[in-house]
C-alpha cells in the first residue's frame, strides 16, 4: 500500500567535468582547464543578474561547482542589457568585448541545454533585452508599445 522511499533523482544532467568538456567544445578552447575560467566568470556574472525562483531553479540544474559559483554572487540592483552584460564581463576580466562575447556564448549555450526550454524562457523573461542571443536563442520579444 505504501510507496517505498525513493532517492531524489539528480536534476543535474552532467558532472562539472562534463560541463567543462562541453564548454571546451563550444568555445574551441584547447583544454578543460582553459574552459574553466570562462565558466567561472560567466556564471558569476549571470549570478549578479538573475534573482528569485529562476535563480534557484537554475542552480538546481547545474553541477554543484557551477551552482556554487552562480549563487555566491549578490544580485545587482540594476540589471544590464545583454550587451551591457558582455561589456561588464570584459571590464571585470580584463578582456576585449569580443572575447567576453565568445566566452559568454560558449558557457550560456551549455547552460541553456542544462536549464531546458521552460526554465530558459522564465530566465529570459526576467532579464532585459539581448540575453536570448547570448544563450544561443532567437530574440522573440515583442515591442513594448505595439499597437
Amino acid at each position: 500500500m505504501y510507496d517505498q522511499p525513493r532517492r531524489n533523482p539528480s536534476l543535474t544532467a552532467m558532472t562539472f567535468e562534463q560541463m567543462l568538456e562541453r564548454v571546451r567544445y563550444e568555445g574551441a578552447y584547447p583544454t578543460r582547464e582553459r574552459a574553466a575560467e570562462p565558466v567561472r566568470n560567466v556564471l558569476a556574472a549571470l549570478g549578479r543578474q538573475i534573482t528569485g525562483d529562476a535563480r534557484v531553479d537554475l542552480a538546481r540544474c547545474l553541477p554543484v561547482e557551477a551552482a556554487l559559483t552562480l549563487t555566491a554572487q549578490i544580485p545587482d540592483t540594476e540589471q544590464l542589457t545583454g550587451w551591457g552584460f558582455v561589456k561588464d564581463l570584459a571590464a571585470r576580466t580584463g578582456t576585449t568585448p569580443a572575447t567576453a562575447r565568445w566566452d559568454t556564448g560558449a558557457v550560456l549555450t551549455v547552460v541553456s541545454h542544462l536549464a531546458g526550454p521552460d526554465l530558459l524562457a522564465r530566465i529570459l523573461q526576467q532579464l532585459p533585452g539581448g540575453y536570448a542571443l547570448l544563450f544561443g536563442q532567437a530574440e522573440l520579444r515583442q515591442p513594448e508599445n505595439a499597437a
